[in-house]
């Protein structure tokens, strides 16, 4: 029995959006007072994330991107030492505070130091309490929440420094992982499967999607049998058919019944059974091998109770 790793690093919570903003810094305190107060934390293995060399950012995005998000994080530290906003959007409902740039470069560096702790055998798997989260980052833009895509940026890293030649991506988001897609669809050596809430935002994934995509859109309402039907037709046979040497996780809580962020019906319980799935292909095809993500999850308590079942699973308590 291996072990589990837990990442984050206290820069995570200092990114923010706004008040009243759903992705906030006290869904990570939710998530780390659930695990001490129910003694989950004990069985973990913890690590402070590093920062992401920006070489390896760059697997994943447009050199570009990255020095845009850099110059504007400049910008914006200039216009708050002469008295101006703390804040400046990049979308309708993304913007950036003096500590994003910092926070990105942990989240992302949590899933890479993740990627190299598991790769060494010193961790079965791991898990990275991380924000901002990433899913919908694309290769030349933000938005949605994301900056850097966390997970395409270790999907990737995994391939090039290890030498990896197949790696799956498993996106359990109620939003379709649009930026993730964009990042590694045609790529063969990555297989993505995923569920989501359709029609919602980002209002993508149902038209066509390339042949290492598993998309399977379902409409507000669906609870977590039915979702557990399709993964064992429509996720299960393309995993064990690819045979992945590593699995990623976006795991996003936002389809627990309790979020309104989305509209669909799963409950802890179902986030512990999709946990299991994913290990058992995991153990049969990659000793194991699994680097989580923290992506959506907005309801304070549906989303540390979901962590804590996540976890529960990956740790074997």
């Amino acid at each position: 029995m291996g072990k589990t790793g837990y990442f984050t690093h206290r820069d995570c919570k200092l990114h923010e959006m706004g008040p009243g903003h759903p992705e906030c810094p006290e869904r990570l305190s939710a998530i780390e007072d659930r695990l001490l107060i129910t003694g989950v934390s004990d069985a973990l293995e913890h690590y402070e994330a590093p920062q992401a060399p920006l070489a390896d950012i760059e697997l994943a995005h447009t050199r570009l991107h990255i020095a845009s998000l850099r110059g504007l994080t400049d910008w914006l530290r200039e216009e708050m030492e002469a008295g101006g906003p703390s804040y400046t959007q990049v979308d309708p409902d993304t913007s950036i505070n003096a500590h994003t740039w910092s926070a990105a470069l942990r989240a992302a560096g949590a899933a890479m130091a993740a990627t190299d702790a598991v790769m060494a055998g010193e961790l079965e798997n791991a898990f990275c309490a991380v924000r901002p989260p990433g899913h919908h980052a694309c290769r030349d833009k933000a938005m949605g929440f994301c900056f850097f895509n966390n997970v395409a940026v270790a999907a990737k890293y995994a391939l090039e420094r290890y030498q990896l030649k197949r790696v799956a991506v498993v996106d359990f988001d109620v939003h379709h992982g649009n930026g993730t897609e964009n990042i590694l669809a045609g790529d063969e050596r990555a297989l993505m499967v995923s569920f989501f809430q359709h029609p919602f935002y980002p209002y993508s994934g149902d038209q066509a999607p390339a042949a290492n995509m598993v998309n399977v859109p379902v409409p507000a309402y669906t609870k977590g049998m039915e979702v557990r039907e399709l993964i064992e037709i429509m996720w299960i046979p393309r995993l064990e058919a690819f045979k992945p040497e590593m699995i990623f996780i976006s795991a996003g809580f936002d389809a627990h019944r309790d979020d309104d962020m989305g509209q669909m019906g799963l409950t802890e319980q179902d986030y512990a059974w999709i946990t299991q799935r994913i290990k058992d292909v995991a153990r049969r095809f990659c000793n194991g091998r699994i680097v989580s993500c923290l992506e959506g999850g907005y309801v304070m308590r549906a989303l540390s109770l979901s962590v804590e079942a996540h976890l529960r699973v990956l740790a074997d308590i």
